[in-house]
């Protein structure tokens, strides 16, 4: 089978993938707790590239295939699944950003990542709801109800987009911020109140006030955890879905843990995140996508053939939601 895959990833993941043509077909370790999947389409994360171009080549398993977020259809169901052959499924390979093995022509993935596409849903918008989906739902639901005001750093990105219509979905009042030019954008998935992130965000914030929770998409800029206090009421929470492990990341993630409020640390509660592969979760955004709650946001597709240069598109920043990668046709 083909299958793009790194050995290294210095210079940019997108500079060292190659095309291997003569793959092995992927076999389960336990046949009762994973599927083999067709691959129609993969959906790119940051964390795809990020951890990979970290970590030493000496430390990574080798060959490497990328590819966490997934559609395709069950080319062999795990044992006593209710899916079965040639049902179009969607969610994540695995957790594990350097080898997920979803892009390429066929994946072994665990039963608990992955869903059916409910009728009515486009197989390529059901593509962009793994990690995207995952984190968005993960960061909110559990922390907000009917009427809260809630602020959502980055909302034109891949995360972004969901986090802002799952908080509308709750009921809540949306602020968030995202480029002048992606105002508009933001404004049509739901948000009340939109920021440009060139402004003052913080005055902005400040002026409206009385948050309830505040989920960072972004990450860099660290001031809006450490005047939280300043915008948000006492039993806010904070939710950092965004931030690598770069030393500066790492820094700030250690200070803020460790130096108390009452000292001038920081005054509100700070949650460290990480996606996690939940069905019941994959489910209800299928759901929703399905009743038209919510919708799939995708800034470009590539063809197989090209998926080094939708990593070149990711990087730029510059994506208006999700970048795709089309790994077969949606009825092979």
């Amino acid at each position: 089978m083909k299958a793009w895959q790194y050995i290294a990833a210095r210079g940019g993941l997108e500079n060292n993938l190659k095309l291997n043509t003569g793959a092995p077909m992927p076999v389960p370790k336990d046949p009762s707790t994973q599927h083999v999947i067709q691959v129609l389409s993969v959906c790119l994360n940051p964390v795809d590239y990020k951890i990979a171009e970290l970590i030493p080549s000496v430390m990574l398993r080798k060959p490497n295939t990328p590819g966490i977020d997934f559609v395709g259809k069950i080319a062999t169901a795990a044992r006593g699944s209710k899916l079965v052959k040639g049902d179009t499924v969607f969610g994540i390979a695995a957790l594990s950003p350097l080898a997920a093995g979803a892009l390429a022509e066929y994946v072994a993935v665990p039963t608990e990542g992955v869903a059916k596409v409910p009728p009515g849903v486009e197989p390529i918008d059901a593509a962009t709801l793994g990690v995207a989906g995952l984190s968005a739902y993960q960061s909110i639901v559990p922390y907000v109800k009917k009427g809260d005001k809630i602020f959502i750093n980055g909302g034109s990105g891949g995360v972004g987009v969901y986090s802002i219509q799952i908080a509308k979905i709750l009921g809540c009042h949306v602020t968030t911020s995202c480029s002048a030019a992606n105002v508009n954008l933001c404004r049509t998935l739901g948000a009340d109140e939109v920021i440009d992130y060139k402004g003052s965000v913080l005055e902005a914030l400040r002026k409206s006030g009385g948050f309830k929770h505040i989920v960072d998409n972004v990450g860099n800029d660290f001031q809006l955890y450490w005047q939280a206090h300043t915008y948000s009421q006492p039993s806010a929470k904070f939710v950092r879905v965004a931030g690598g492990p770069s030393l500066r990341h790492l820094a700030f993630a250690t200070t803020a843990r460790l130096w108390p409020g009452f000292l001038g640390g920081g005054k509100r509660q700070l949650l460290g995140f990480l996606a996690r592969p939940r069905l019941d979760h994959l489910q209800q955004m299928g759901v929703w996508m399905a009743e038209g709650k919510m919708k799939a946001v995708i800034d470009s597709r590539f063809p197989f053939e090209k998926a080094p240069d939708a990593f070149r598109k990711l990087k730029t920043q510059r994506a208006k939601g999700k970048v795709v990668v089309d790994v077969a046709s949606t009825d092979p």
